[in-house]
């Protein structure tokens, strides 16, 4: 998960919070953004090394920046219903793992973020000849009118990830396979 678009996020919570006037209902009769983007990129590994990559645990160690914090369960452990919190600028929103099922290569969480959005992050690996394709799909809604350019602006963002993440699981890889040759 990139950082970058939760830290776009952060204004946002502030300004959609202090429009509420019922938190359990929309700031305005403004009709809500709704965006579904995805992206897809192949990894010079094996699905087996490549799927857990995408637990919220597991990712630490290819995502910069990426620190959950887990409510359960503690230890932190990749698993279906984790629950975990990220803070970002003294913002906090709330994630489960609805899905954790690397064997088959399908993860997946949903998060939000109170009062401006809720997002669902969908990632389905499969192997491709010798090397894995991943596929990753967000879905994101507007909880606030206030929230709606930013919605879209996410999912723009969404759209052109794909080599971001490779770049970096493959750095990983790398790194990791150049400890492993000097040891």
């Amino acid at each position: 998960m990139n950082m970058g678009y939760f830290l776009a996020v952060l204004g946002l919570a502030v300004a959609a919070r202090g429009s509420a006037q019922n938190p359990h209902t929309p700031a305005s009769s403004a009709a809500l953004t709704h965006v579904s983007n995805s992206f897809e990129f192949t990894v010079h590994a094996s699905p087996s090394v490549v799927a857990p990559l995408f637990g919220a645990h597991l990712e630490r160690v290819w995502a910069e920046g990426w620190d959950p914090q887990f409510v359960y369960p503690n230890p932190p452990q990749d698993k279906v219903g984790a629950v975990f919190t990220v803070n970002h600028g003294g913002h906090t929103s709330t994630w489960i793992t609805t899905i954790f099922d690397p064997t088959n290569g399908h993860v997946q969480y949903a998060f939000f973020i109170p009062g401006a959005m809720v997002t669902m992050i969908d990632i389905h690996v499969a192997p491709r000849d010798s090397d894995t394709h991943v596929q990753v799909t967000y879905e994101r809604t507007a909880l606030a009118a206030e929230a709606n350019d930013h919605v879209r602006q996410l999912g723009d963002s969404d759209r052109q990830s794909a080599a971001h993440w490779q770049n970096a699981i493959e750095s990983y890889l790398k790194k990791t396979a150049d400890r492993h040759r000097s040891q």
